[in-house]
């Protein structure tokens, strides 16, 4: 009697350990999942015609600093480009290895890796800013992704997205903004703290 009262005993006990374990709620996904989910690895190119994933290789445990280019662009085009050629002089040494410059041609079709990498030239871009290009289809879903995908080039937005992805802030800032105004929104996304 006693020996079949701890057997029903040891049985309810696993039983309850089983339910327990069925109830826990599934894992939450990081917040580094979440921002791949978001981002995902659509194929780039540089301007040097080397292929990037999205997420895994331009975004993931970076801050990011992007603008929206074109190289037949006559108007904001070329100040966007001048200010990030004053932020790579300004990041110095920080440029390349935790702070990457992205700009991303909104005209796919013309804007070949060897026109960007003429076009980087003109702006003396140094290793850690990448132009970059693809397919139509490929830049499409990347700067959908990004909230700039137009229709015709000369209807891009002139602003910068700032990103630091180990932290998760990002924040837009007006691209034709004197530097002067950029500088201070673009540091307060670099010197964001890892919460934790």
């Amino acid at each position: 009697m006693i020996r079949t009262t701890f057997a029903a005993i040891a049985v309810l006990l696993l039983l309850a350990a089983h339910c327990v374990r069925a109830q826990d709620p599934a894992p939450q996904p990081s917040l580094q999942t979440a921002a791949q989910s978001y981002f995902g690895d659509t194929i780039l190119l540089d301007q040097d015609g080397r292929e990037h994933r999205f997420y895994t290789d331009l975004v993931r445990g970076k801050i990011v600093i992007m603008d929206f280019i074109y190289t037949r662009c006559v108007g904001p085009c070329p100040i966007l480009s001048s200010t990030f050629a004053r932020l790579q002089a300004r990041l110095g040494d920080r440029l390349g290895k935790d702070v990457f410059l992205l700009s991303f041609s909104v005209d796919p079709t013309y804007d070949t890796p060897a026109r960007l990498k003429e076009y980087a030239g003109r702006f003396h871009a140094k290793p850690g800013w990448l132009f970059l290009t693809g397919s139509r289809e490929n830049a499409e879903t990347v700067l959908r992704r990004l909230g700039q995908w137009v229709e015709s080039p000369e209807q891009h937005q002139t602003l910068y997205i700032v990103g630091n992805e180990p932290t998760g802030l990002w924040k837009k800032a007006f691209g034709l903004a004197k530097p002067e105004d950029l500088f201070p929104v673009i540091d307060s996304v670099i010197d964001d703290r890892e919460k934790g």
